[in-house]
């Protein structure tokens, strides 16, 4: 009896999250190709035995999961001679499943994701994922899934070694639109957490022992225990950009508009993002809307001074 071919998987991304969740797919099958258009980016994983593929056409495999910013990233790496369209040909891959765990706007995936199947016959499943840079080393990462659902089911083993909360939530766009209400709360968080710790150290309290309250009770979050320092540090660089969160706030306002929704919380939260990112501190962490919740104080104490 012939042995049913085994599946091939690739990883296409290997920047902060992409890297750690690459080393998560290696413990489950050594037979792991990665990507990255930086190349010196893969070579500690090459290290630990994955294949380093010279483009996006030598990555593609049956399953190519892509962790990129945006859907534009991601569409960039289909046409032309060294394109993943080019490469599931080449290879006699009929039928892959293309995934796309990065943040991106629920409308535009489905769309991404039935254009892709009528003109490619490529499977696409939007699985964004939520648990930063910690979630993403310890395979603890929460798992959005949605498009086909045989085809969710056929990767699920490869979710499972990267995240312990996987769901599945229904049709093309369904993920992403999981990973914007996500956003919603960490956004949100992230705003509140900065006004708590501004009005903390103006009133001379202790901001460690603050933060030992807040983990303590009722206000604890993952925001508090991942991101904690940061307030007490005043360090606000690296980590999940304030430019990306002010880009998901985007794709929240589209799919809450589209649902005729009015999200007044998540308005005054994008425009301090928006805010803060015009005053040049996009590359921020997003835990640095503390800097300009401060300056805003800072031109209000001034504005009083001169009444």
């Amino acid at each position: 009896m012939a042995e049913t071919p085994r599946t091939s998987l690739a990883l296409l991304g290997l920047g902060p999250m992409g890297g750690p969740m690459a080393r998560r797919l290696l413990e489950l099958d050594g037979d792991l190709t990665v990507w990255n258009r930086t190349s010196a980016k893969a070579e500690p994983l090459v290290g630990l035995g994955a294949r380093g593929a010279t483009s996006p056409a030598d990555a593609a495999a049956d399953v190519v999961l892509t962790v990129l910013p945006d859907l534009e990233q991601v569409e960039s790496l289909l046409p032309g001679p060294d394109g993943l369209l080019a490469g599931w040909a080449a290879k006699g891959i009929d039928r892959p499943v293309l995934v796309v765990h990065g943040t991106v706007s629920p409308i535009a995936v489905a769309a991404f994701a039935e254009r892709l199947l009528r003109d490619h016959g490529v499977t696409v499943l939007d699985a964004p994922v939520s648990g930063g840079t910690v979630g993403a080393e310890d395979g603890t990462l929460s798992i959005m899934v949605g498009g086909d659902r045989e085809a969710a089911r056929s990767v699920e083993s490869v979710f499972a070694a990267m995240g312990t909360t996987v769901r599945y939530m229904g049709p093309s766009g369904s993920g992403a639109l999981a990973k914007a209400c996500n956003q919603i709360v960490v956004a949100a968080t992230v705003t509140a957490v900065s006004e708590a710790m501004l009005l903390a150290g103006k009133g001379g309290l202790d901001l460690s022992v603050m933060l030992e309250l807040l983990q303590g009770g009722l206000a604890d979050s993952a925001v508090l225990r991942q991101k904690g320092y940061r307030w007490i540090s005043n360090d606000f660089e690296g980590g999940g950009s304030a430019r990306n969160q002010l880009k998901d706030l985007g794709f929240i306002r589209d799919a809450a508009s589209s649902e005729g929704l009015e999200l007044p919380l998540i308005s005054t939260v994008t425009g301090m993002f928006g805010e803060m990112v015009a005053q040049g501190d996009g590359a921020l962490d997003h835990t640095g809307i503390h800097r300009t919740l401060e300056r805003r104080s800072q031109v209000s104490a001034g504005s009083a001074a001169q009444l």
